[in-house]
């Protein structure tokens, strides 16, 4: 992939392509980076692209790739400038993170170095994601020692709305910098984690003057008309910041010192306009599924078609992201399946185009409970459990993956199933909180109309009241809050980590929120067994969100 971007962006008059953070192994590596093996195949797969760059046609090029580096010190996060079939120079990130979706900390050591390389006269610098987030940290060095452009190589996970924050972030580094920051971000999905990509230019006085687009990969190619600084300070005045500044070991490497002979730009093409929040969200999602199956190796996925809004929402997500012929759609109904639940489950098969077929389990069920003398939840969950243990036969059969269909809000208060409706290799909403699997559902239609095209959701799976139909004339508000209250004290308790008392400050029902919190806290044993799935907040459970099993504390009123 390098080498084939490389090429592209040369043959379009390119002398720098950089590439986004670990480009090289994926991100993020994990305990792979603890592997020797592993670190020894990096740097011998990137000193191989060095000289295939250079057989290539592209050695005149500065290309910045990152990686996953080894030395003395332990593992490193790195990004390497290859010239001329060499390595020329390898930067180690400075600011390793210690947080939920990657605590770098645990794994990797962290870089000193501040290796400055003049290309066609002019000095550029580099640094690495979490590197920008530091006041006073190796941006300010470079700002202090002089450089004339900053690229900065990301792996930065997709959380809605933190375009908020990256863009002003960016455009505050590159003045202290004082030169134009080229901000490259990773695009696709591993596991659970989204790259949105969204990689910008930004300019010291303020403008972001290129964009590229979300969750699409992109060559964008931009001339700057850059004056050389004619820089040659290597020491970082101590006075200048934090006194570890001082510690940086500054090296210029001078590759090509002559400016490059006037010639005419490329216009500029606008920067690309960032998303509408639930079509960034799809995005996210369709994204997070596709590469999931695709990377695992899989072809198809199945799961049951249930007639309600969530499962509903998965199959236009999966035919989004696999194409219809991909999904396979499975009605399991019980004693209890309401015929509008069968009727729309047909129906949404019928609206997407994907395969169906369905497979009633009154049978399988009755088994249990005559020989069980089951009753009660007891009888509720074999239903569910049934229909778990027949996907997951589909499944070893057909060999397809098998998706959970559960929401945040249902994971948070425990609504579901073990070995039931929480099997699957993979939750395409997990991390989606039920009002906003409506709003999904509604955006998603309304986007199929503008294009002429038929929506894929039935317009009953998302008005009727949502029911697991596990017992006559079941709704999910019998055993929970309407959900639009529901959700917005969930998103205090879980993303806010506010307290019983907190809650109840804020005007909600001492009641309502002690029910609450009781049922968050008993069902983290639930969350622990639940599938991975694509992460779109800040706090996604199983990730970034894990409490003891074993533990006492409970938020309840004094």
């Amino acid at each position: 992939m390098v080498l084939d971007w490389t090429r592209r962006a040369v043959q379009d008059g390119a002398h720098l392509v950089a590439f986004p953070e670990m480009m090289l192994s994926g991100y993020p590596v994990e305990d792979l980076a603890l592997r020797r093996s592993f670190a020894a195949a990096n740097l011998a797969e990137l000193e191989l692209l060095a000289r295939r760059l250079q057989d290539s046609g592209c050695g005149d090029a500065l290309v910045v790739v990152g990686h996953l580096g080894r030395d003395d010190e332990g593992p490193r996060n790195s990004a390497s400038l290859l010239y001329g079939g060499e390595i020329v120079a390898t930067y180690h990130k400075h600011h390793l993170p210690n947080y939920g979706v990657f605590d770098e900390a645990r794994y990797f050591a962290p870089g000193f170095n501040l290796p400055i390389v003049r290309l066609h006269g002019l000095d550029i610098g580099v640094v690495i994601c979490e590197d920008i987030w530091q006041n006073g940290g190796p941006v300010a060095a470079l700002g202090k020692v002089g450089v004339d452009l900053v690229i900065c190589p990301n792996g930065s996970p997709y959380e809605r709305a933190k375009d908020d924050v990256r863009t002003p972030l960016v455009i505050g580094r590159a003045a202290e910098a004082g030169a134009p920051m080229a901000y490259v971000n990773l695009v696709g999905a591993q596991d659970e984690l989204v790259f949105d990509g969204d990689s910008m230019v930004a300019t010291p006085d303020g403008e972001v003057i290129a964009r590229a687009p979300q969750f699409t990969e992109h060559l964008m190619v931009l001339d700057l008309d850059l004056p050389a600084g004619g820089y040659t300070s290597t020491t970082v005045p101590a006075e200048s910041g934090p006194m570890w500044m001082s510690a940086f070991d500054v090296q210029r490497i001078v590759l090509q010192p002559d400016p490059l002979p006037s010639y005419e730009p490329r216009p500029v093409a606008p920067p690309a306009e960032p998303l509408a929040d639930e079509a960034e969200v799809w995005g996210a999602l369709v994204t997070g599924l596709r590469d999931y199956v695709q990377k695992n190796g899989f072809r198809s996925v199945t799961f049951g078609f249930s007639g309600g809004i969530d499962s509903a929402v998965c199959a236009a997500l999966a035919a989004d992201a696999l194409g219809a012929d991909a999904v396979y759609g499975v009605s399991m109904p019980s004693n209890y399946s309401s015929e509008h639940s069968r009727s729309d489950a047909a129906e949404l098969a019928q609206r997407i185009g994907c395969h169906f077929e369905v497979h009633a389990i009154a049978d399988m069920v009755e088994v249990y409970v005559r020989q069980l003398e089951l009753t009660g939840l007891a009888e509720e969950n074999v239903q569910a459990r049934c229909r778990g243990m027949l996907l997951m036969a589909l499944s070893n059969q057909r060999g397809h993956l098998v998706l959970a269909t559960g929401n945040k809000t249902e994971l948070a208060v425990g609504y579901s199933t073990i070995y039931g409706d929480a099997v699957g290799a993979f939750a395409p909403i997990k991390d989606v909180p039920k009002t906003l699997v409506w709003k999904l559902a509604k955006w998603r239609n309304a986007d199929a109309e503008k294009r002429g095209e038929v929506p894929p959701i039935p317009e009953n799976s998302i008005t009727k009241a949502p029911s697991a139909e596990l017992r006559p004339g079941q709704v999910d508000q019998d055993s929970l809050p309407e959900y639009d209250v529901l959700d917005v004290v969930l998103d205090g308790y879980v993303e806010g980590d506010r307290s019983y008392a907190d809650l109840i400050a804020d005007g909600f029902d001492a009641e309502l929120v002690e029910r609450v919190l009781q049922l968050v806290d008993r069902a983290e044993y639930k969350r622990r067994q639940y599938p991975p799935g694509t992460k779109i907040t800040f706090k996604a459970f199983g990730r970034d969100r894990r409490l003891p099993l074993t533990n006492r504390w409970r938020e309840i009123a004094p």
